[in-house]
């Protein structure tokens, strides 16, 4: 039987550690040229990210959800920040925060990262389009984690299917 292809996700730690090791990100040492790098992976994530959420508000929202985008935006430590949020009715009678999608590169960090609402910290390396649809099952399980946090934040009948299911 022959070796299959190292995943996705080994080959996004090996990048992150290697940039750690060198000091760079997709081959660029200087800021710069890093947030344009990281600039070109938001572009590029975003139908994923749109993806994610889209398939949550379907199956487990049933359409009662709202997706919002922010877009790239400079943070107050310097950094620059994206982010896809879905938020709901139950979310907010509940007074949790809805189910959001970062990517982030901090102000004084090397390179950037992916984080949710409630899960942090997940290496970004996306540089084409294939990089990013390797995302898919990484912010697939940010999206479900914190979707899982966030019930036990407030409740299971946050989750609209949940409440249809039990209701028929």
């Amino acid at each position: 039987m022959a070796e299959s292809a190292t995943p996705a996700y080994i080959t996004s730690l090996i990048r992150h550690f290697a940039d750690l090791r060198d000091g760079t990100h997709g081959g660029s040492a200087s800021r710069k040229d890093k947030e344009a790098h990281f600039e070109k992976a938001v572009q590029l994530l975003a139908p994923v990210a749109r993806q994610v959420l889209t398939e949550m508000n379907t199956s487990l929202l049933l359409d009662t959800g709202q997706l919002t985008e922010t877009g790239l935006r400079r943070t107050a430590d310097g950094g620059l920040l994206a982010s896809w949020v879905l938020s709901w009715p139950e979310q907010h009678s509940a007074g949790v925060e809805p189910i959001a999608l970062h990517a982030y590169f901090g102000g004084g960090f090397h390179h950037p990262h992916l984080r949710g609402t409630t899960v942090h910290d997940w290496p970004l390396n996306v540089f084409s389009d294939e990089d990013a649809a390797a995302q898919l099952s990484i912010l697939r399980a940010i999206a479900s984690s914190d979707l899982h946090n966030l019930v036990y934040r407030a409740d299971y009948r946050i989750v609209p299917a949940v409440n249809r299911t039990a209701s028929s």
